[in-house]
Formats: structure tokens, sequence, C-alpha cells
């Protein structure tokens, strides 16, 4: 059974996950691989709306963990977390539309879309596991 304080890593798992298959679907699509890409688009969002509820649930039960660290890796560690919410509220309605169009086959417009969507949503994937690796497992 998972238990609250299990979540943290749960949820570096999840985002860690959705960055592999961002960048797997990023690279079946130059390949014109187009089903596999769809497979692992979709595996980002499911393992992203996963991170999301995780993410909810550990903060209702555990609230806030303050940053331990201090000197020069304090607002290195503030730049990373502040950059990685604000594109991470971005993110939601720019994947919804993203993954929209493409289920619309409206492919011209999920292009262009997608451009940014991706890297924005790849940098949220990886900052949140850097976010989780400096407030849980670097010793300060």
């Amino acid at each position: 059974m998972i238990s609250i304080s299990d979540l943290p890593h749960l949820n570096a798992t999840l985002n860690g996950t959705s960055g592999i298959l961002l960048v797997l679907g990023y690279l079946f699509i130059r390949r014109k691989q187009t089903n596999t890409h769809r497979v692992c688009m979709l595996g980002a969002f499911s393992a992203s709306v996963l991170f999301l509820i995780s993410y909810v649930i550990y903060h209702w039960y555990a609230g806030s963990r303050s940053f331990p660290g201090q000197g020069w890796v304090r607002p290195v560690y503030f730049s990373i977390l502040i950059s990685h919410v604000v594109l991470a509220v971005a993110i939601v309605p720019m994947a919804l539309i993203t993954l929209g169009r493409a289920w619309k086959e409206d492919f011209e417009r999920h292009r262009r879309i997608a451009r940014w969507t991706l890297p924005m949503w790849l940098y949220v994937s990886i900052s949140g596991v850097i976010v989780y690796l400096m407030l849980y497992q670097v010793g300060y």
C-alpha cells in the first residue's frame, strides 16, 4: 500500500515517465510512425494526469515542504520552482488543445501548437524531477 510519504517519489516517477514518453513521441512522429506517436503522447498525458491527482492528494494531506538548502542553491531552486509552476499552469490548456486538435484530426493546427506545447511540457516534466531531487534527495 502506498502511503502519503511515498507520493513525492511517485510524482517524480510520473513526471519522468511523462518526459520520456514525450521525447519518444516526438521521435516517432519525426519517423512518421503516427500510431506509436499517439500511444506515447496519450501515455504522457495519462502520466501527467496521474501526477496531478497524486500531487493534489499529497499536498492536501501533507501540506508544503520547506526547501532546506542555503546559500547559492536557494535562488537556483526557487528559479526552477517558479518557472516550473508557471509553465505547469500554462501547459494544462495547451496540452488539452493540442490533444483535442489531434483527436479531431486537425493536424495542421495540431502541429502549430504542438511546436510550443512539447518543449514547455518537456521542461515541466524535467524540472519537476529536478525540484523533487532538490527538495527530497539532496542533503544540504
